[in-house]
């Protein structure tokens, strides 16, 4: 059953590219480092985070969502899927 997980992420806007880089080690957890090229005006950016990180949990892209931090580089994204999945995808990211 489908439910809401959590993934720490760091973002990097206006990057070359959009890529999940991988996991490091944040203040409080573990924290997925992702890079998008959309700028951070108007939302543009968080809906790149939320579209990469749902390619890459192979979820639609209306089940990733910023929970907090919309207007920073440390964000929370809650994501409707399977905790097993997510967690799953988490651990097999390069360690940084």
């Amino acid at each position: 059953m489908a439910g809401k997980t959590f993934i720490a992420v760091h973002v990097t806007p206006r990057s070359g590219r959009d890529e999940v880089v991988g996991l490091a080690a944040g203040d409080a957890q573990p924290e997925v480092r992702l890079r998008v090229s959309a700028a951070p005006d108007k939302g543009k950016a968080n809906k790149a985070v939320c579209k990469l990180v749902a390619g890459a949990l192979g979820v639609p892209k209306g089940a990733v969502e910023v929970a907090a931090g919309a207007t920073s580089h440390h964000k929370r994204l809650a994501v409707a899927a399977d905790v097993a999945q997510v967690e799953g995808w988490v651990a097999s990211l390069p360690r940084l």
